[in-house]
């Protein structure tokens, strides 16, 4: 039986947090747990007042919404399988199941940052030219954009653990993280990486660095036009609906680019899984509360439908 065989065969083995202290492990598993259970929660809850709230039918909320399902699933795809581990004390994952893992990350990740980017051109398209903005943003182009966020996310979620997938992973069987990803995975294979560190810089620069500079982009002509607004109430206004889709970015892409866009050997063990944790439980836990918190619209929404006030 060759090697790779054998890793087939067998799969792998999650380190997890298993080379710290028990009571820290447990703590830490407490900690994503609760973390898991307010994102379920908060994301469902600003899905649902969307949904049924009839004066958040609008582009922007749209898009929140689709991006509270994407936060649903993200850390879906980690925290059962994380705290199933520590419960039963069996870290071990099929290679088919670390395969499914990373593809599914994969592409709620680079969904949420294509989606992110959306919600940039939505916010430029609202505020710089208002005129048009119901016109070009309508039901059907929302529905394009979204649906391109989620295929294009698909596409290279697949392209990418395809190509990592066909390895020979014959160096140890131990992924030092608590999930598949993919900085870990390339750590295992005897063969020669470096298609794989190219291919994953480049998807990175696509995926993370492209729509970051649309974001950028989007909000330096945003500001510059809030700076032409001669009402103080206006500018206060246009930058209330922009402070919420600026903090999220800043949080998600700050940690994911921090984790993808240097070349795997540069990763320390612990460093690598506090970036990933940031950006798989943190932040998708804070967006209900960015959103909602510095929305008064959604505020309003919320005391209406679960407070039952006007």
């Amino acid at each position: 039986m060759t090697q790779s065989n054998f890793t087939m065969g067998t799969g792998f083995i999650l380190h997890g947090f298993s080379d710290l202290p028990s009571l820290l492990q447990f703590a830490l598993i407490i900690l994503f747990l609760v973390t898991y259970i307010l994102t379920m929660l908060g994301n469902s809850i600003i899905f649902v007042i969307i949904t049924v709230d009839h004066t958040l039918h609008t582009p922007m909320y749209y898009f929140l919404k689709n991006l509270s399902v994407v936060e649903i699933a993200f850390t879906t795809v980690t925290v059962p399988k994380m705290v199933t581990a520590f419960l039963t004390k069996d870290r071990s994952i099929s290679f088919v199941g670390c395969a499914a893992q990373m593809c599914f990350f994969l592409s709620f990740g680079a969904t949420e940052c294509l989606l992110l980017a959306v919600m940039a051109l939505d916010r430029y398209m609202a505020i710089c030219v208002p005129l048009h903005y119901m016109t070009i943003m309508r039901k059907s182009k929302c529905v394009q954009l979204a649906l391109t966020t989620w295929i294009m996310g698909t596409v290279f979620s697949i392209c990418q653990t395809s190509f990592i997938f066909q390895l020979n992973f014959c160096k140890s069987r131990y992924i030092y993280h608590f999930f598949c990803d993919v900085p870990a995975l390339l750590r295992l294979p005897c063969v020669d990486t470096s298609a794989n560190e190219i291919f994953n810089t480049a998807a990175s620069v696509v995926l993370l660095l492209l729509p970051l500079l649309l974001i950028l982009l989007s909000y330096i002509i945003i500001f510059t036009k809030i700076s032409k607004l001669k009402s103080a109430q206006g500018r206060r206004k246009a930058i209330s609906t922009c402070a919420s889709h600026i903090t999220s970015v800043s949080l998600f892409y700050g940690a994911c680019i921090l984790s993808y866009m240097q070349p795997s050997s540069n990763y320390g063990r612990g460093k690598e899984r506090v970036f990933a944790a940031f950006y798989a439980f943190i932040t998708p836990m804070l967006n209900p509360l960015i959103y909602s918190l510095r929305n008064e619209e959604v505020k309003t929404a919320l005391r209406k439908r679960v407070f039952n006030k006007t």
